[in-house]
């Protein structure tokens, strides 16, 4: 674990909100130079703490209207299960994220999809009929707000 001041919180939030923004720009924000502000950038990726920056694609404009939080129960144990399950509903491209957890279910998924007729027919057809899927509990995201910061961004 990294020992961080309260510049590196600065950094980490700030490019939680917008990860575009370049070490000139972060380092204009903090009163810090650009080599400086780079420096401490780049010590937050090899530790580590910055582990990338991605692109968030707005699905709802992409005409993906429905996204869902699918849990699914393996019908069958063993790790080799768990193993190929994973490696089939990864390659669903409607399928956000795969989370392997403990609990009720094996997986949490995230899935979009263009309406509910759309789901269902993706349930049915491509995940229902993956190795070992068993029980599996649906929910429909109503809304969904990001929260400030680095954890919740």
């Amino acid at each position: 674990m990294i020992a961080l001041d309260d510049l590196d919180r600065q950094i980490l939030f700030a490019l939680a909100r917008d990860a575009t923004l370049s070490a000139g720009e972060l380092g204009r924000r903090l009163g810090l130079s650009q080599p400086a502000t780079w420096r401490r950038i780049r010590r937050l990726e090899d530790s580590g703490a910055i582990r990338g920056r991605r692109l968030r694609l707005n699905a709802e404009a992409l005409g993906f209207g429905v996204t869902v939080f699918l849990g699914i129960k393996l019908g069958r144990r063993g790790q080799g299960r768990f193993a190929d399950f994973e490696r089939a509903v990864s390659a669903i491209p409607e399928v956000q994220t795969v989370e392997h957890v403990l609990g009720l279910y094996d997986f949490r998924l995230r899935i979009v999809a263009r309406d509910l007729p759309d789901f269902e027919r993706l349930l049915r057809r491509r995940i229902m009929t993956l190795p070992g899927a068993g029980d599996v509990e649906a929910n429909v995201l109503l809304s969904e707000e990001r929260l400030p910061g680095p954890l919740g961004a």
